[in-house]
């Protein structure tokens, strides 16, 4: 995938008003309608306003309307340079660094990286073609053992095309009741499709419900069975857990699943035409 350089970003968005031109040609990309006219017509930028106004009536436009840049004191650049440095990293960075980067108290920057990382959620597509499917445990005061059954910990379940998307959701136990479902949503039992997990007993029902299922154990130190394994998602938890440890330290649970969504959304995107950058950026949308 091609990066987007500072050098680039520099050219590009040199200003907030290169920044709102930005905005309002992917908001408009037909042009604005205009509400008093009922017609696409021509708009000019308002002096000192993030608005335009059209040249026939004068109704105002307001692109960072509805969107996460709505109200906001803080310059749409800024808001530009912190999605550009919270998608050039599949490790992902902290608020900490957002308020060094940008020169804005810690408030501010905490307040942009939550609503940056909304941006990345939501993005759960359907899976097919070889499928590895496994659950871990994040998190904790206390060590407890690894794997299944550590304590003070939070579970999460990660599915994962080979070469393809990642989907991962909180869930409160791997009993089969939960997992099972959750698998059946996001996962089509298609021609082509064959799901690989380990051994636990809660995925034993998948060939029953119509899937290819293969399995390996891990238990019996068996972590290749043919084309059967879960290296891929456990390359995914590698990011998860090594970016969580190093680049945001401590997260909660409340906060958890939209950390989760930031990784899977750089990893399900790494290999787009375009730079994580630009597929970030176009993530805006008007609510209302």
């Amino acid at each position: 995938m091609e990066r987007f350089t500072k050098q680039q970003f520099e050219a590009k968005f040199p200003t907030d008003d290169a920044c709102l031109e930005w905005l309002k040609q992917y908001l408009y990309p037909n042009g604005i309608l205009c509400q008093t006219c009922q017609k696409v017509t021509k708009h000019h930028k308002v002096a000192g306003r993030k608005s335009y106004s059209c040249d026939y009536c004068g109704h105002h436009v307001h692109p960072t309307a509805g969107t996460v840049y709505h109200k906001s004191p803080t310059p749409l650049r800024s808001w530009f340079y912190a999605v550009f440095l919270m998608s050039n990293t599949r490790m992902g960075i902290s608020a900490k660094h957002l308020e060094r980067e940008l020169g804005v108290t810690y408030k501010t920057a905490w307040r942009m990286f939550t609503q940056i990382r909304k941006m990345m959620a939501g993005d759960n597509p359907s899976l097919f073609g070889q499928v590895e499917v496994d659950e871990t445990y994040i998190g904790g005061k206390r060590p407890g053992k690894p794997g299944r059954g550590a304590a003070g910990k939070t579970i999460a379940v990660g599915m994962v095309e080979r070469g393809g998307k990642a989907i991962v959701q909180i869930v409160p136990n791997v009993q089969a009741k939960t997992l099972l479902p959750i698998i059946q949503e996001h996962i089509p039992t298609a021609d082509g499709t064959i799901i690989y997990t380990d051994e636990m007993p809660s995925y034993n029902r998948l060939g029953n419900m119509g899937f290819n299922h293969e399995t390996v154990n891990h238990a019996a130190k068996q972590y290749v069975n043919g084309a059967a394994h879960t290296q891929t998602v456990d390359g995914l938890w590698s990011i998860v857990k090594n970016g969580i440890t190093g680049s945001n330290r401590h997260v909660g649970p409340q906060h958890l699943q939209s950390y989760l969504d930031a990784y899977v959304f750089r990893y399900s995107h790494r290999d787009d035409d375009q730079p994580m950058f630009l597929t970030l950026l176009g993530q805006v949308q008007k609510n209302g």
